[in-house]
């Protein structure tokens, strides 16, 4: 076991600071923004709500580049990962046209908030700003998949926290103005954030072609169009991955947009709370995508039996320090809030739904590092449906049934934005449980089938 748990954290240490970098991309916007104006940091809450629910849904579908990858990469076939990569290239082309489109015209979304105006103006210009964004961020996506795939993450992570390095002056500079610049908000972080994203997007591409790591792909070693059956192979997986990855956000979005009608200082605690919640998610995030990554490379070299037990370790591993975070921040919620934000009603309103988040968080680390793992195994069909069933069913529908006390019944201490927290935390416990049982039955079988064809050779 020690050894498998070296292995993970090898790969995924330096995927937790590039995430946590990234992460922190959020929690600077949300402190700044917090000290500029109550209503910006609630457009920044709605907005960057509508912002991540597109990015993940898009993004999803890229990551089907990783364990297509890393198979290859087990499997010694260099070329062919060369040809994948230019495909995907083709399809973030494809996903940046309707990426810009959901977040240029928002307001359907933003119509299920019912905001005041003045909530509405300012999370539409941030959103639009951060429109002409995407598509740097889809391409660096597919950079960013395909290091982890080969095992190579640092190659993220020394590009994500420079990254952070210059969010902070940047936002600085747009958000209160100076040196000819307007203060601009809550839209300013957003134009510092696309500026980042270009940047990031140049440099990837140029690695890319120049670094040793990559010259057996032969990524650019010509030029070729979309090859339509090997997209149909990358949508096959990427969709039910994206759609995995929209049905998780988006019920987090959706519930960002109900309880906007609690009013600005309830959304302003949930965007805390919310901001804390995704700070602990990169630990078991990372954890998942280093265990995704060994275990697509062993199926890949044909040895099941690892992968069953690297993906084991994985899950363990992941729960058992979520844990421990868990534990810390309700201990430390007093002091963690403090540091968002100096308004005494906002800290109010954010105390008991930090207190929930350290909760789910234990389900959290169990369904995210689970959900990688089968996508090693390049299932994504039937945890899909898992999270459609757990996420919006369980979690989006209970949370509108206790949040708004839909036929009286709901305990006082359930209603407003602590129904929908804890409906949340119930969903992720239906969804890790379900993922969990579905991962034993795929690699159990998945064993048995290499067993078999071993003995039929003999």
């Amino acid at each position: 076991m020690f050894a498998d748990v070296r292995k993970i954290t090898s790969l995924a240490w330096p995927v937790l600071i590039g995430q946590l970098a990234i992460i922190a991309f959020g929690v600077i916007d949300t402190a700044m923004v917090g000290r500029y104006s109550a209503t910006d940091l609630a457009a920044l809450g709605l907005g960057a709500s509508i912002y991540v629910s597109v990015y993940i849904g898009l993004t999803g579908i890229l990551v089907a580049l990783q364990p297509v990858a890393a198979q290859l990469f087990g499997a010694q076939r260099e070329r062919e990962i060369g040809e994948e990569v230019r495909q995907a290239l083709w399809l973030a082309a494809a996903l940046a046209v309707v990426g810009f489109w959901f977040l240029f015209s928002p307001e359907p979304l933003l119509s299920i908030a019912r905001a005041p105006e003045a909530l509405h103006d300012r999370t539409v210009a941030y959103l639009r700003i951060l429109a002409f964004g995407l598509p740097a961020a889809l391409v660096f996506r597919v950079y960013n998949s395909l290091t982890n795939a080969v095992g190579k993450p640092r190659l993220v992570m020394f590009l994500q926290v420079a990254a952070l390095i210059v969010k902070f002056p940047l936002n600085t500079w747009f958000i209160f103005g100076g040196l000819g610049v307007p203060a601009l908000g809550g839209p300013g972080c957003a134009l510092a954030s696309i500026a980042i994203n270009w940047a990031l997007a140049a440099t990837g591409l140029a690695l890319l072609a120049k670094l040793d790591v990559f010259q057996p792909f032969a990524i650019f070693s010509r030029f070729c169009w979309p090859v339509w059956r090997r997209q149909a192979e990358l949508l096959k997986l990427g969709l039910p991955m994206g759609l995995s990855y929209l049905i998780e956000v988006t019920s987090y979005t959706f519930m960002a947009l109900f309880i906007a009608r609690f009013g600005t200082t309830t959304l302003a605690g949930h965007q805390i709370a919310g901001n804390i919640g995704a700070v602990l998610y990169m630990t078991p995030l990372s954890i998942g995508i280093a265990a995704s990554t060994l275990v697509a490379q062993a199926l890949g070299a044909n040895r099941p039996e690892a992968a069953r037990t690297l993906s084991r370790h994985g899950i363990m591993m992941a729960c058992s320090i979520a844990c421990c975070f868990g534990l810390a921040v309700a201990v430390l919620r007093p002091l963690i809030i403090a540091g968002y934000t100096p308004n005494a009603n906002v800290a109010t309103a954010a105390m008991p739904l930090v207190l929930i988040v350290t909760i789910y968080h234990v389900f959290d680390a169990l369904q995210v590092s689970t959900a990688f793992v089968l996508r090693a195994y390049k299932v994504v069909v039937v945890p899909t449906v898992i999270y459609a069933v757990a996420l919006w069913g369980v979690g989006l529908g209970g949370g509108y049934w206790l949040g708004f006390d839909v036929g009286g019944f709901a305990p006082a201490w359930l209603t407003g934005a602590r129904g929908f927290w804890s409906a949340n935390a119930a969903s992720l416990a239906v969804a890790g449980c379900g993922l969990f049982l579905y991962w034993r039955h795929v690699s159990s079988r998945r064993l048995y089938a290499a067993q078999t064809a071993s003995t039929d050779a003999v």
